[in-house]
């Protein structure tokens, strides 16, 4: 009878729990079809690709079931990474495709990467309390919550490098790694590689870091046996890369400053220009990322001041007590890593290519907040030995101290979510917004197929594309037409060219026009 009680008691408790994280992704996602505006055409093609997949497992080019996925014709002809497009065909094979299925699913991934971020926070300071704070505030966090919107393959970089970071602590744990830890430990390493192109670099990176647990023989084994499977892992995009040499290093080659030719001296000085501005305080904190489209440029920075010094008191209480442990040294490192992706490419603090970085800032606050909870007076001595300016700070004032800083972080929240929610919707030029108007406009007409033409601003007919599929409407009434090829007289064209000649203008909304040719 009592184990039947307990049993259902537990039950009741999950019960609860689940309700709890369903209300709370609800509360998470409301207002993301519409905030932001509208759907860019990366996002449209990333979900018309998936949605190709689904189907028939071609995406808009290319093979069955591609290694990466060519989109955009010439001349915007790019190859996108698998992991999020296959995650989101699949979700397509169940759900109707819409913007806001497509939003919602790219929130699902960065809200269980926070929620992720907790459960890690709580294995580390043995505290359930801790994981909560730790997970709220990652919900609550500008940077991740507005990526959170994007459907393309950025916005799931944090929830592979939580399940890497949650591989490496479960493997620490072990003094000798079996095949359950190097498999994990590799394929992690894999998700990260194929889910981003940011991810090229921080996987390496994070493979090297594994050096800091190899404190016996057998570790450094199992690291080793790491790196052949991994490495195994990359065989499939080396030769893609090989048969296609072009595709995999130009959008690198775009984004960077490193190419050949370029004296490697200039390369390393501007490095390290580079690698100052994005570690620095001014775009995480005052400015975020310059475009809007990732962010809401009139709610100042990214990150919040108060968790920003909870990240900075756990950096101090892991340089003074915790820097022999392996684990807090790899996070050290794994913090300095994050900012490579970005460091190495034009764009001052670009918030896609750094998205490891809130997430080892947001872990450094788990010794912060396991010192300013901490009862006992040996972690708070230890402490007290290395930093004297610290020996007044007894439990009441840290206990005061942080109730500030979550009241502050909870004020700083309100002020984001109304700036975000009054300023958001206005960012439809950045969206494409004016785009869904100007197709309502074409469909209206009875000719048909519907000429899509691309202008100045890029291959806008995959717009078009994504929104006949979500209205069910047949690919055979719509053409896309090439960049030199002229519609036939009488023809509904949609465009994205700034003029038209020779046209009856239908409907101009935003730079798209709506005309039939004369």
């Amino acid at each position: 009878m009592e184990i039947q009680t307990l049993f259902d008691k537990k039950n009741l408790r999950r019960l609860l729990t689940l309700g709890v994280l369903i209300a709370l992704f609800a509360l998470y996602t409301a207002g993301n079809t519409k905030n932001p505006p509208g759907f860019y055409m990366d996002e449209s093609a990333t979900a018309y690709n998936a949605y190709l997949i689904s189907r028939t497992g071609h995406g808009e080019f290319g093979p069955r079931f591609p290694l990466l996925v060519e989109w955009y014709t010439p001349p915007s002809t790019s190859y996108v990474n698998p992991v999020t497009i296959y995650l989101l065909a699949f979700f397509f094979r169940f759900v109707p495709p819409s913007v806001g299925a497509a939003r919602m699913f790219a929130a699902f991934w960065m809200f269980s990467a926070c929620l992720l971020l907790g459960v890690l926070a709580n294995r580390l300071s043995g505290r359930k309390s801790i994981g909560i704070i730790v997970a709220g505030t990652a919900l609550l966090t500008p940077w991740l919550f507005e990526e959170s919107r994007l459907v393309w393959d950025a916005h799931f970089v944090p929830m592979s490098v939580m399940l890497f970071l949650l591989a490496a602590h479960g493997a620490l744990k072990k003094e000798t790694w079996g095949w359950r830890e190097i498999v994990m430990l590799a394929g992690t390493l894999s998700l990260l590689t194929y889910g981003y192109f940011g991810g090229r670099v921080l996987a390496p990176l994070f493979a090297l870091g594994l050096l800091f647990f190899a404190t016996t023989r057998d570790r450094l084994f199992g690291i080793v046996k790491v790196w052949i499977l991994y490495g195994l892992t990359l065989i499939p995009i080396s030769i893609f890369a090989w048969r296609h040499p072009d595709t995999v290093a130009n959008r690198f080659e775009l984004a960077t400053y490193m190419k050949r030719g370029v004296p490697w001296q200039d390369s390393v000085t501007e490095f390290i220009r580079r690698f100052l501005e994005d570690q620095g305080v001014i775009g995480l904190l005052q400015t975020g990322h310059p475009l809007p489209r990732h962010h809401v440029i009139e709610a100042g920075g990214v990150f919040y001041f108060a968790t920003f010094f909870l990240a900075m008191v756990g950096l101090l209480i892991v340089v003074v007590c915790h820097r022999r442990e392996p684990w807090w040294r790899f996070t050290l490192y794994g913090l300095a890593a994050s900012i490579m992706p970005g460091a190495i490419t034009y764009e001052p603090f670009h918030a896609l290519r750094l998205l490891a970085l809130p997430v080892f800032l947001l872990l450094m606050t788990v010794p912060a907040l396991k010192w300013f909870l901490h009862r006992e007076e040996k972690h708070t001595q230890r402490l007290v030995q290395n930093v004297e300016v610290l020996s007044f700070v007894y439990r009441p004032v840290r206990l005061a101290v942080l109730v500030f800083v979550l009241a502050l972080t909870i004020l700083e929240a309100r002020r984001f979510q109304n700036i975000f929610r009054r300023y958001g919707p206005e960012r439809g030029a950045f969206f494409d917004a004016p785009y869904k108007e100007a197709f309502g406009a074409a469909v209206a007409q009875p000719q048909r197929p519907i000429y899509l033409r691309d202008g100045f601003y890029g291959p806008s007919y995959i717009d078009g594309l994504w929104y006949a599929t979500i209205e069910k409407r047949p690919r055979s009434q719509f053409i896309h037409l090439a960049s030199e090829a002229e519609p036939p007289s009488g023809a509904i064209v949609l465009s994205s060219e700034q003029n038209c000649d020779k046209c009856e203008m239908i409907k101009r909304s935003g730079i798209y026009l709506v005309y039939r040719q004369k």
